[in-house]
């Protein structure tokens, strides 16, 4: 069954803003990158999917392949190609937001390692408007064990929710990312230190 969400706001214009994080107006790199996207895409669900598997695939997830350095705004996920999951779910919403595709920001609450971190931290993904209903999108990067699909019939996410381990989805749609989240992503110098202030809340 499919989570129901809220919307953070019902202002539909708030999900199409650009913003120092979701950085496509100040960056012709993600602009060019949408417009390339979108350009050859048939319509708009086919552009959402290009835009999606093309973070999803094309950017790396940092943790995957050892990268220490610690991205955020959109423009610098793009530049840097790796991000952690936050990172990379500013990337998709720059480029579906510059394609005029309302996208908003989701998280669940995720044990970070069952032996080795057995708490909860935050996971970032998107939703987007699809034929007038949010799809939740996961661009984290797919691995042994993890894979998430672009579907607008159900959602195929990275990370089934246990909730016997306390474990939940946060059922907003956000119009702008976690304060905390860029605080810790703007103030770590490198993927460990992140890695031992992974937000909570």
């Amino acid at each position: 069954m499919q989570l129901e969400m809220k919307l953070e706001t019902d202002d539909i214009s708030r999900y199409l803003e650009a913003s120092e994080i979701i950085d496509f107006h100040t960056s012709a790199e993600v602009a060019e990158l949408s417009r390339k996207i979108f350009a050859r895409s048939a319509d708009e669900i086919i552009f959402i999917k290009n835009a999606y598997e093309f973070v999803r695939d094309m950017i790396s997830h940092s943790n995957d392949i050892g990268a220490d350095a610690v991205t955020c705004n959109a423009s610098e996920v793009l530049r840097a190609r790796h991000g952690v999951c936050y990172a990379k779910s500013h990337l998709l919403a720059a480029i579906l937001r510059c394609g005029s595709v309302p996208t908003g920001l989701c998280y669940q609450r995720l044990i970070l390692d069952d032996e080795l971190h057995p708490y909860l931290v935050l996971h970032g993904l998107n939703a987007v408007y699809i034929r007038k209903k949010w799809i939740r999108l996961d661009a984290r990067g797919n691995k042994p064990g993890v894979d998430a699909q672009f579907s607008v019939e159900e959602e195929r996410l990275a990370f089934p929710v246990r909730a016997e381990k306390g474990e939940e989805n946060i059922p907003i749609i956000f119009a702008v990312p976690n304060n905390n989240i860029i605080e810790e992503l703007t103030r770590c110098k490198s993927r460990n230190e992140l890695w031992q202030n992974l937000p909570r809340e």
